[in-house]
């Protein structure tokens, strides 16, 4: 955000030109261009956080990642439900008929490694569930870099405005004393306040913006949303380098995408032995004994075996259904394994632009723009030019070191990019 300072052309005198030169405040050159900032007034406390602690906060405490961590015990249930034997079945009967009692108990077996398969197939959904948890960590993860980011961002801009307004403040204070002195019209001063209000105005919408993205900051962490962060180090750490060869290699092995259609396969791999496995005819055994049948026996032992005969039904479209989803899940594989590629390479090139830009901005961009300022100065002081020239190169120079901000902003939303599609941690 850039704030014009307008002069009225008309009834500029020299007492002017000197109160002008004595505002203009000295910049401290710098091996490489930074933006000035200003802390946050005595009265409110900030927190100071890292991007690491920021990235291990929301692993630990970040509501949506603590729900989805649930869904393990879930699908570890089902593992103990698996493996959950049939039960027996007791009979009793009492007839006028000899025998006039009976009691028998009735257990299902299960042969064919059934219990075993329906086990191996509640194991592997489990692994899924972990895969799709760990997709909501790697999203956590890219959200919460983008929340610290942008909390760097807002609060950056908010110390930049607050510069501005102090210059707003003190071009007023020389207008009002040149006014006083009868050197200036009160139309100037006028114009000094109308700035030095709109000044005021952009810093109360900063610190607002500032505070919503603390805000946003605070609810990913889940952290009270009244605190005050103060990002350490702020924007000015550049990502890591990575090649595009390691990135794609990287994204073939650990992008979630691919991970959980490849978890997927194995679960319906294992349904398809399940289904397989049941074919096997199902056994039962009956045991017991006969009551009070006069004048024969007074108990008598009997026993039965029941074998079911697996004609008409064998599992046959459950599992053609089953080869059916194994082939479907095997083409979306190969075509997520193809936009995978195009989408790291894509986040790549992006990432290089952005640094390519921040690099622009801090070697060519901000240090020409204060040249420039520096020599309207001097050409100003020495009456060579006018007010309006220097006036224009303060405010290239303000509005490039917003761009260079949004540019640092930039490069690190693009790593995050690149990193939530390789599906690792590449700090």
């Amino acid at each position: 955000m850039k704030t014009n300072v307008c002069v009225q052309k008309r009834g500029r005198g020299f007492a002017l030109l000197i109160g002008f030169g004595l505002l203009w405040p000295a910049r401290v050159a710098a091996q490489q261009p930074a933006v000035q900032t200003s802390t946050q007034p005595p009265s409110q406390a900030s927190r100071r956080l890292t991007l690491q602690d920021a990235l291990g906060v929301a692993e630990r405490q970040n509501l949506g990642l603590v729900a989805a961590r649930l869904r393990h015990s879930v699908a570890q249930a089902g593992i103990t439900i698996a493996g959950e034997r049939p039960n027996p079945t007791v009979s009793f009967g009492a007839t006028r008929d000899t025998p006039h009692e009976s009691l028998f108990f009735d257990q299902p077996l299960e042969f064919g490694g059934k219990r075993a398969r329906r086990i191996e197939q509640a194991k592997e959904e489990v692994t899924l569930t972990d895969i799709e948890v760990s997709t909501v960590a790697r999203q956590v993860r890219h959200d919460a870099r983008q929340a610290f980011y942008a909390a760097a961002l807002a609060r950056a801009f908010a110390a930049q405005q607050r510069d501005i307004a102090a210059l707003a403040h003190r071009l007023h204070d020389i207008a009002q004393a040149r006014f006083d002195t009868g050197d200036i019209p009160q139309l100037e001063v006028l114009q000094a306040e109308l700035e030095m209000s709109r000044a005021d105005a952009d810093v109360e919408v900063a610190q607002q913006e500032q505070r919503v993205a603390g805000s946003k900051l605070s609810a990913m962490l889940n952290e009270p949303a009244d605190t005050d962060w103060e990002p350490v180090p702020g924007l000015v750490t550049p990502p890591p380098d990575i090649s595009i060869q390691d990135a794609i290699q990287r994204a073939s092995a650990a992008n979630p995408e691919l991970q959980h259609l490849a978890q997927e396969a194995r679960v319906e791999l294992a349904n398809t032995r399940r289904l397989r496995a049941e074919r096997f005819p199902e056994v039962s055994i009956e045991a017991g004994a006969d009551f009070n049948s006069p004048p024969d026996f007074q108990t008598g032992a009997r026993g039965q075996l029941t074998v079911g005969v697996p004609i008409f039904s064998r599992n046959q479209g459950e599992l053609a259904q089953s080869d059916a989803t194994l082939r479907a899940i095997e083409g979306e594989a190969e075509a997520t394994r193809r936009s995978v590629a195009g989408d790291v390479q894509a986040a790549y090139y992006e990432l290089v632009a952005k640094q390519t830009q921040v690099a622009l901005y801090q070697d060519k961009v901000i240090p020409a723009g204060r040249r420039l300022e520096s020599m309207a100065e001097d050409s100003y002081r020495a009456g060579k030019t006018s007010i309006l020239a220097v006036l224009d190169a303060q405010r290239d120079v303000q509005q490039n070191e917003h761009d260079y901000l949004q540019s640092l902003f930039d490069l690190q939303q693009a790593f995050a990019e690149l990193e939530q599609i390789v599906g690792v941690n590449l700090d």
